[in-house]
This record gives structure tokens, C-alpha cells and sequence, in this order.
């Protein structure tokens, strides 16, 4: 069971945790903030499209270097 310690700490940091997102949403800077991450977000996309083009090319390069060898 639970103790009214752990109780009390689990709820201290659900409010901890709630209080910073509401800063986070609504406190100064909030907006770039929120820039920042949509930014952040599309160059990871980005990255990750950019890389899955690349290995692709690769091995259609090398499935057709291997065609043409034969």
C-alpha cells in the first residue's frame, strides 16, 4: 500500500508538473517557445525523410551498379 508520503509527494509533483505547463503555455517567451518547438519538430522530419531518401538511393545505386555488372 501506498503511505500518505508517497501519496503526498506523487500529488506535490502532478501540481509541480501542471504549474510548469501552464507557465510554459502562458508565461513570457511562450510563444517563441512554441515556434522553437514546431521548428524543431519540422527540421527532425525533415532529417529523418532526408536520410530514409538517402539510404534508399544507396542501395538503388548499388542494386543497379550490381544490374549492370552482369
Amino acid at each position: 500500500m501506498s503511505t500518505i508520503k508517497e501519496k503526498t509527494l506523487r500529488e506535490l509533483q502532478t501540481k509541480v508538473h501542471d504549474l510548469e505547463d501552464f507557465i510554459a503555455k502562458n508565461g513570457i517567451g511562450s510563444s517563441y517557445l512554441s515556434r522553437a518547438e514546431k521548428i524543431q519538430r519540422n527540421l527532425n522530419i525533415g532529417l529523418f525523410v532526408g536520410s530514409v531518401a538517402l539510404v534508399g538511393g544507396i542501395i538503388a545505386y548499388q542494386i543497379l551498379k550490381s544490374e549492370d555488372e552482369e
